[in-house]
């Protein structure tokens, strides 16, 4: 072998051993220091805002009464247990996406959440459904794993790693 294609594999073997401390040093920190919970949630919340009126309308000829005149209908999503507790997002009819993902409705800085963990979204007769994307961990309505799409009772806990949220009045 030449001596410059020695000296180019040597740069190359360098190279990918750099990239690969570079990605230890990543992965280490982010277990360490877990993700960073940025404030680019709450600057995309006026968008589905914006979609309100446009879905609104659409809602209220079918059901704009019968909504409100249904007893027990929840109103509002609570998180009870974990690092968001006491937060609550009001429930507007339109879908509510759970994990550590930045582009989740609600961030979870939980170890034991997916990216993309579970959505929560109303069906066409105003009940809201909790649907597990094929998480790593699982997502628990009152302790009982999900495998299927699956009506949510207002009060009942939905557990996602250390979260625990519930659909309230």
């Amino acid at each position: 072998m030449s001596e410059l294609t020695l000296t180019v594999m040597r740069l190359g073997f360098l190279a990918v051993l750099w990239l690969f401390v570079i990605v230890a040093v990543q992965v280490i920190r982010s277990d360490l220091f877990g993700t960073r919970v940025t404030q680019r949630a709450a600057v995309r919340r006026p968008e589905p805002q914006a979609a309100q009126p446009r879905r609104q309308p659409r809602q209220q000829p079918s059901g704009g009464r019968g909504g409100r005149q249904r007893r027990g209908a929840p109103t509002k999503l609570v998180i009870s247990e974990g690092s968001l507790a006491g937060t609550t997002v009001a429930l507007a009819g339109q879908t509510i996406t759970l994990g550590r993902a930045h582009d989740s409705t609600i961030v979870l800085d939980d170890d034991y959440a997916s990216g993309h963990h579970a959505r929560i979204y109303p069906d066409q007769d105003g009940q809201w459904i909790v649907e597990d994307l094929r998480s790593t961990n699982g997502t628990y309505l009152d302790r009982m794993r999900l495998t299927v799409p699956t009506p949510i009772p207002p009060g009942t806990p939905i557990r996602i790693g250390k979260t625990v949220i519930e659909l309230r009045k």
